[in-house]
């Protein structure tokens, strides 16, 4: 049986997932130069400089996800060619017994349904019924193939090697949360004035509760005065509390409350976590950490950050207020590259 041949038997084993804005740069197919010119020869590295680092990384993920994509198909064809195989029948013969066989025919309720929620314009339902209720139950097919090849994978080994593109993010180990022996590293760009970085904390709290010992947090600033004209004051702050062992809990009370910003409520916020005061202005006042804050912006520029918030979970790049699952999902794929336990909460 000829892969192609099964493909024709089914073609809805193919899965679309929900594409993540990552990014990193796609490998050359050769190591010889994409084009010369005058004698001189110009590099994949070259054309992807031009792109810029943005861009680049985004024809990185793009290229992954592609992949991924068809990696997914293939494998569910590849369980049902091996489940097949062990019961001494046709691929064809195995989906029709336990899919095709095990799918009812769409009820005429279920067909109205459908037909409403496609909103069609000037057709009646009963002009468009049946061919409604064939294109109901080929929705019904697709999900079911894909169910049971799925369901498969207990049953053989199957083994993901295909790894996302990731980039090299250094991070400062005295602002991280969790097992600083974790696995999974989330790298945070944020800026204290973002209210989507906001968003973001609780999701982060949770996924350090549930990965508990497999998953830490590094923080590195990314303020955006264009737009955010406090949060480059509000970094500096949060670093000098830090000094003092309180970069969290300084974090922490920053995003609580956004909109108090100003000098006196930075100060205020470190009278209230009992701080030194005198030490927490002057060093405030002194700039000290401008440089390292310009460090960690320059840094998430290169690798591509381009708004926050900005993540990077070992490396593989998440853009915004995802949700949970979205992380989860990255997680994961990096505990089973890493032959490490996924969470059993």
């Amino acid at each position: 049986m000829k892969i192609s041949s099964l493909v024709l038997c089914l073609p809805l084993f193919v899965v679309f997932p929900k594409a993540t804005f990552c990014q990193s740069a796609p490998q050359s197919s050769s190591s010889g130069p994409v084009a010369t010119v005058a004698g001189q020869p110009v590099s994949e590295q070259d054309l992807l400089d031009t792109l810029g680092p943005q861009q680049a990384m985004q024809l990185r993920t793009q290229e992954y996800e592609a992949k991924s994509k068809a990696l997914e198909s293939l494998i569910r064809l590849k369980l049902v060619q091996a489940e097949a195989k062990k019961r001494g029948i046709s691929p064809e013969k195995l989906i029709e017994q336990e899919v095709e066989s095990k799918v009812p025919d769409p009820t005429d309720a279920e067909v109205e349904a459908y037909f409403w929620g496609q909103n069609p314009a000037g057709a009646t339902l009963d002009e468009v019924k049946e061919q409604y209720r064939a294109s109901l139950k080929q929705l019904k097919l697709k999900k079911a193939r894909q169910v049971y090849a799925d369901s498969l994978r207990v049953k053989f080994d199957v083994a993901v090697l295909l790894r996302p593109p990731s980039v090299t993010v250094e991070y400062d180990p005295a602002r991280v949360k969790g097992d600083p022996k974790a696995p999974v590293t989330i790298v945070e760009f944020s800026d204290f004035q973002c209210p989507y970085c906001k968003r973001s904390e609780g999701t982060l709290h949770d996924l350090l509760t549930k990965y508990n010992g497999r998953v830490k947090l590094a923080y590195l600033d990314f303020p955006l005065p264009e737009i955010h004209p406090k949060a480059e004051r509000a970094a500096e702050a949060a670093r000098c509390a830090g000094e003092q062992g309180k970069f969290w809990e300084y974090h922490d009370a920053l995003y609580a409350e956004q909109s108090k910003l100003d000098d006196p409520e930075l100060l205020t916020r470190a009278r209230s976590l009992h701080l030194d005061e005198k030490a927490f202005q002057s060093c405030l006042d002194s700039g000290k950490f401008k440089s390292k804050i310009e460090a960690d912006l320059e840094q998430g520029r290169k690798v591509g950050v381009a708004g926050t918030p900005g993540f990077f979970v070992n490396g593989v790049f998440l853009s915004g207020a995802l949700p949970q699952a979205d992380f989860e999902k990255a997680i994961n794929t990096q505990l089973a590259l890493l032959g490490a336990p996924h969470s059993s909460q």
